[in-house]
Formats: C-alpha cells, sequence, structure tokens
C-alpha cells in the first residue's frame, strides 16, 4: 500500500504541474476577446498565477504538518478542479462585465485574471509540498525525495505547455479541454482518496 501511495503522490503531482499551466495559457485564450493579448494581459495572468502559486506552497506545507495523508491530497486536487468549473458557466459575462468596469487594460486584465485564476492555482500550488510531507519518512531523505516531487512536477508542467499550446488548443476547444481536465483531476483526487480510505482501513 505504501507504494501505492508514493506513486499516486507523484501522479497527481506531474498532474498538477500540467494542471497549473494549461490553465495559464488557456486563460490568455479567454481573456482576449474582451481584454486582447498585449503583454499587460499576460503580466496579470502571471502575476496573477506567480502569486498564487507561492501562497498555495506556504498554505500546503502549513496544512501537511496536521495528519497528512493521500486522501487529503486527493481532496486538495479536486478542489483545485471544481473551483475552474465557475469558468465554464461565468467566465465570458465576468470578463465583459470587469472589462467595462474597469476600462485600463492593465488593471481590468489583473482583476479579472484574479478573479477566474487565484483560487484555483492556489489550491494547486498546495499539491506539491503537501505531497512532499507524504514522501519523507525520514531526514536523511528529504532532500532526495523533495527534488524528485518537484522534478516530476515541473515536467508535468512543461508537458503542460506544449501540449495545451502545441496539439489541444487544435483539436478541441477551450471549454472541451477545461472540462477533459476537470474530469481528470476529479478521477485522480477520487482514486488518492479511495486507497487512501483502503489503507487507513487496513491499519
Amino acid at each position: 500500500m505504501r507504494l501505492v501511495h508514493v506513486l499516486l503522490s507523484y501522479l497527481i503531482a506531474g498532474w498538477s504541474g500540467f494542471f497549473v499551466m494549461a490553465i495559464e495559457l488557456l486563460g490568455g485564450r479567454l481573456m482576449a476577446p474582451s481584454f486582447g493579448s498585449s503583454i499587460y494581459v499576460w503580466g496579470a495572468i502571471i502575476t496573477v498565477f506567480m502569486l498564487a502559486l507561492s501562497l498555495g506552497y506556504l498554505a500546503g506545507g502549513r496544512w501537511s504538518m496536521r495528519a497528512p495523508s493521500v486522501r487529503r491530497l486527493g481532496l486538495i486536487l479536486m478542489a483545485a478542479a471544481l473551483t475552474v468549473a465557475p469558468l465554464l458557466a461565468y467566465g465570458e459575462r465576468l470578463l465583459d462585465y470587469v472589462a467595462t468596469a474597469v476600462p485600463d487594460p492593465r488593471f481590468g486584465s489583473l482583476l479579472a485574471a484574479s478573479a477566474l485564476f487565484f483560487v484555483p492555482t492556489l489550491l494547486s500550488g498546495m499539491v506539491s509540498p503537501y505531497a512532499v510531507r507524504l514522501l519523507v519518512q525520514d531526514r536523511a531523505t528529504s532532500g532526495r525525495h523533495a527534488g524528485q516531487l518537484y522534478f516530476v512536477s515541473t515536467f508535468g508542467s512543461a508537458a503542460g505547455t506544449l501540449l495545451t499550446s502545441f496539439y489541444l488548443v487544435l483539436l478541441m476547444e477551450v471549454r472541451t479541454i477545461l472540462l477533459s481536465m476537470i474530469a481528470v483531476s476529479l478521477g485522480l483526487g477520487a482514486c488518492a482518496f479511495f486507497v487512501g480510505k483502503a489503507g487507513d482501513a487496513d491499519r
């Protein structure tokens, strides 16, 4: 069971990296009709993602100190996916509203990016430090596990950037890509939750 938990931790970390970068790239496509695709828009998106990730790392590290489990890691992943769902229902209207209310493309795009992407990115940022806590069993191997985990997470980010920009946007609409990624996240999260539950029952 320990091996399964380790594999799930790495898989979730890699997928979370993919998920974040795909959302960031798609964010530019979502915001373009209302704000364009200028350097202001991309500056706003990158700022929001970096700030949200940094706070997510902090929150994930602190939450991992309280009875860490692969079940909770799965819940974090599912929560991040579910907070992307409002983009599908209200994203376009919210973007148009903000663009009208805040005509300055700098602050308007910053406000819109914060409203749409801050929460799911913060939750996604919690995944890696939480997964590190699950993997580390003693101080002697902590550096190795942390390095491997962040390698997998960053590799996932690179894959998400490349596949989304080179292929997915050519094959599917943005809405379909988002729905597919939400489904994968929910599936992985549910798997971690029920595997973790079975592991707890075996103790």
